[in-house]
């Protein structure tokens, strides 16, 4: 039996490496380059590619992957005490090769892709050569796969695809897309969907617009499919398994989103405690009232409990190798991240006043990604279900009338308990 909380020497090294790292000479360019996902801009390619250099050199790149596919191997622990300094960042989880939606198509790739697809796709990717766009949601099925619409017929050796999706992050600077379409209308509602690669630059492929999530992205992708043609060989695993291929990275990306919040919230209740001690209020400082205090005292514990069932849930993958086995704690943290984000920036933004509501602080940007963190990768009130189901799977159903603790019964019980151990030691005086 072992319960630790440290990490090893070695790993806390590079910890350390990456804490000043990212502050000094990642964080700055966020100010600058706002959107690092333009591989096309000269500019950032040239700032971009002597950083990964150096993420290499530490052999800290692409963390999420096993050795099998070039990254370290350190498990999904490990992972989320770096993606605790990365989340600060936009820049910070390309420059490590582990930003979304790279990551998790990566997975899908290197799960399902046929060779030669890992190898016109899966190994440019990794190399930090091209960017992908995860296509699933629907402007009439977003929360909910068994409505989409957009539809997959096979014609001959190609498949041909109709449809509309849209909120597809940096679809605009994609090389290629995986897109989830129906195969089989007629199908169970889990088995209609099936998976596909297409190339950004198919003849049919258009971006209606780019809808614009402020403080989080220009870049939201409103995709039109109109007789969009590829190569049968273009889908991603069996046809019908859909649902399967994508859950292959969302189990993963939302565990990934929740360890990056870890570091938001930190972020946020750091600058909160800096202005407590350092605003003058009456004849101290803010930090001196009891309200000021609460705020504190509240965000600290909310942080803390959150970071820890983060950091448990990362544990659990580790030990498990299954999502599937994990999938109660990752709906857990999923259901939590939103709420904590916003109650942390926001009594930060609080203490503030009025410089804290405006753009030249983050906190509005932090409010805005705590609601897309409440959508993404499934809404709060769908993980609220599934977490509830699970934990009631793991419990038997009683007397319906008398519980299980019902006193009078379990008083009885207890009676007998202390006769027959009454009697047992008077017998043997």
């Amino acid at each position: 039996m072992a319960w630790d909380f440290e990490t090893d020497p070695e790993y806390q090294k590079k910890l350390d490496w990456v804490a000043e790292f990212v502050r000094t000479e990642v964080e700055p360019l966020d100010l600058i380059y706002p959107n690092p996902y333009d591989r096309a801009n000269p500019e950032i390619r040239a700032l971009m590619k002597p950083l990964q250099e150096k993420v290499k050199e530490q052999q800290l790149w692409a963390c999420h992957l096993g050795p099998e596919l070039g990254g370290p191997g350190y498990g999904q622990l490990k992972l989320a005490l770096l993606n605790e300094m990365l989340g600060t960042s936009q820049w910070a989880p390309l420059v490590f090769g582990c930003q979304a939606p790279d990551s998790g198509n990566a997975e899908i790739l290197a799960h399902f892709g046929t060779p030669e697809q890992k190898a016109k796709y899966l190994q440019p990717l990794l190399d930090g050569e091209i960017g992908s766009c995860y296509v699933m949601t629907e402007p009439t099925g977003g929360s909910d796969p068994t409505a989409f619409r957009t539809r997959a017929v096979r014609d001959g050796d190609e498949w041909v695809i109709n449809g509309e999706k849209w909120f597809n992050s940096a679809a605009e600077f994609a090389t290629f897309h995986i897109v989830m379409a129906v195969t089989d209308p007629e199908a169970p509602p889990h088995q209609r969907l099936s998976m596909f690669i297409v190339p950004a630059d198919a003849p049919g492929l258009e971006i209606v617009k780019n809808f614009t999530v402020p403080g989080f992205s220009e870049h939201e992708g409103h995709l039109r499919f109109s007789s969009v043609r590829i190569p049968a060989d273009s889908l991603l695993g069996a046809e019908g398994l859909g649902f399967i291929v994508a859950q292959t990275r969302l189990g993963g990306g939302r565990v990934h989103h929740a360890m990056r919040t870890v570091a938001l919230v930190r972020k946020a209740f750091d600058m909160m405690c800096e202005r407590a001690v350092s605003r003058p209020m009456g004849s101290g400082v803010l930090g001196g009232k009891q309200m000021t205090q609460e705020k504190i005292a509240e965000s600290w514990i909310e942080m803390e409990q959150f970071r820890l069932l983060v950091l448990r849930t990362a544990w659990r993958i580790d030990k498990e190798q299954d999502y599937r086995k994990v999938r109660h704690d990752i709906a857990a943290i999923k259901i939590a991240m939103p709420k904590v984000m916003h109650d942390i920036a926001q009594r930060a933004m609080h203490l503030h006043g009025a410089l804290g509501v405006s753009s030249d602080l983050p906190f509005t940007d932090m409010m805005t990604y705590a609601q897309i963190m409440a959508i993404a990768d499934g809404p709060t009130e769908v993980h609220k279900i599934t977490l509830a189901k699970e934990i009631l799977k793991t419990y038997a159903p009683a007397d319906p009338v008398y519980p299980s603790g019902y006193r009078p019964a379990l008083r009885e019980k207890a009676r007998q308990l202390v006769a027959d151990r009454l009697e047992h030691t008077v017998g043997n005086l």
